[in-house]
C-alpha cells in the first residue's frame, strides 16, 4: 500500500472527507484509511473538487471523499 493523501477534515452530517491528494487518484480505486481509532477499507464511488464531480485526482489536490465511516483530521489515506 501506498500513502496517497491525509485527512483535512471530515463533514459527519454529509459523511464526506475532505483530504489533501498527494500522488493521483481515480474512481474505482480501492483505498483504506487508517488512523488512531480509524481502520475503513472501501472502494472509491465518487469525489469532488470545488463541488465539481471528478474521476481523477493529482498531487495538490484538495478532494472530497464520500466515506462510509467517521474518519478524523490526520488519518492517512492509502491505496491498495
Amino acid at each position: 500500500m501506498r500513502q496517497v493523501g491525509t485527512v483535512r477534515h471530515f463533514f459527519d452530517k454529509v459523511s464526506v472527507a475532505i483530504v489533501d491528494v498527494l500522488m493521483p487518484i481515480k474512481v474505482g480505486d480501492e483505498l483504506e484509511i487508517r488512523g488512531t481509532t480509524t481502520n475503513l477499507s472501501q472502494k472509491l464511488d465518487s469525489m469532488q473538487v470545488e463541488h465539481k464531480s471528478v474521476s481523477a485526482a493529482k498531487k495538490g489536490d484538495a478532494v472530497g471523499l464520500k466515506v462510509n465511516e467517521k474518519v478524523r483530521k490526520g488519518d492517512v489515506v492509502y491505496k491498495k
